[in-house]
């Protein structure tokens, strides 16, 4: 097979540089590297490049992968170690207290933050990162054989943690301002949420972090509300939890999108007032060049027959008012 060419490493340079990078920033700088190829219009150079990239990277068990952010729907690109042991820990920039921190706040938002996939500040803050440690001994009282580092972890070294981790991606602030996941963790962790048993998406596979549950309290479906609304975005779409039979609530604004489909849109209707007077236009026109074709007699002709009509309708609207007189007369004639 032949090398990565410099298009290949350029996409690898600028992922392992800047981070993950969003669909669009992706795109711009696929077509500006292909000679403006968009990847929209060549679905298919787009995706033998990845192929080949990701074919070289699993010598290394990396890979370049793409995954959905599910606080806003968007789609990122980033490159992924899918190894997970302690020699690729090494790598890491985070020292020992700060790792058992995120996973502290991994098992907040995942486990304890219901649905919604985010905890608050202060909550974050006051996550125990002493569960997250491995005692070797466990004969021995746990407290005792925690590391220094671990017992001494202060509120200001976590709240520095946070905001790093919030840096790098591994976590975000939600749109309603809470502690969520990053982008980095949806990217990186796709087997740790299935090993841990995470509820997944019934639409698309993926882990449910943040998304709708059944509204059977006792089902445990879940679906992410961009799934929803391109699953539901079909009128004949059944809307039948497949777990329980249970109708799903209409999403916000569905019933407005449906009424946009009947109605015209607003620059249909002028359109059509223009056709009708074109076609006024037309008639009048027709009827001129008729008038200039017949000529000036003609045109004398119907106006003395108008002329003439209006005349006798005027004096039939007169026949009923002055018709008893007229007999009156008519009769005194006679006796006379």
């Amino acid at each position: 097979m032949a090398p990565l060419s410099w298009r290949h490493h350029t996409l690898l340079q600028a992922l392992l540089s800047r981070g993950p990078l969003s669909e669009r920033d992706f795109h711009d700088l696929f077509a500006a590297i292909s000679g403006g190829k968009n990847p929209a219009t060549h679905q298919q150079l787009f995706n033998d490049t990845l192929l080949k990239i990701n074919k070289e990277l699993s010598y290394l068990q990396f890979e370049l992968r793409a995954c959905i952010n599910q606080y806003d729907g968007a789609v990122y690109y980033g490159v992924v170690n899918n190894i997970a042991d302690e020699e690729s820990k090494l790598g890491s920039k985070y020292s020992v207290p700060q790792i058992a921190f995120y996973k502290g706040l991994l098992e907040a938002i995942v486990h304890e933050a219901g649905n919604d996939g985010s905890i608050t500040n202060i909550d974050a803050l006051n996550t125990r990162i002493e569960n997250q440690v491995v005692i070797a001994d466990a004969s021995q009282d746990s407290q005792s054989r925690l590391p220094t580092s671990i017992t001494n972890f202060s509120l200001s070294q976590k709240e520095k943690t946070l905001n790093e981790l919030i840096q790098d991606c591994w976590l975000s602030y939600t749109p309603t301002g809470k502690i969520g996941l990053g982008i980095r963790s949806f990217l990186d962790l796709r087997s740790w949420f299935r090993s841990n048993d995470i509820p997944s998406c019934e639409v698309c596979n993926e882990a449910g972090i943040m998304a709708s549950t059944c509204p059977n309290e006792g089902c445990n479906v879940r679906i992410h509300e961009y799934c929803l609304k391109k699953k539901f975005s079909q009128r004949k779409a059944s809307r039948a939890c497949r777990g329980c039979g249970t109708e799903w609530p209409q999403l916000e604004g569905e019933d407005d999108d449906a009424e946009d489909v009947n109605e015209p849109e607003e620059d249909q209707v002028p359109s059509a007032n223009r056709r009708s007077r074109t076609r006024h236009r037309g008639v009048k026109s027709e009827l001129v060049e008729e008038n200039e074709r017949t000529g000036p007699s003609a045109r004398m002709t119907r106006r003395s027959l108008r002329s003439s009509k209006a005349e006798a309708v005027e004096a039939a609207r007169e026949v009923p008012s002055a018709g008893p007189s007229q007999s009156t007369r008519a009769s005194k004639r006679r006796k006379n």
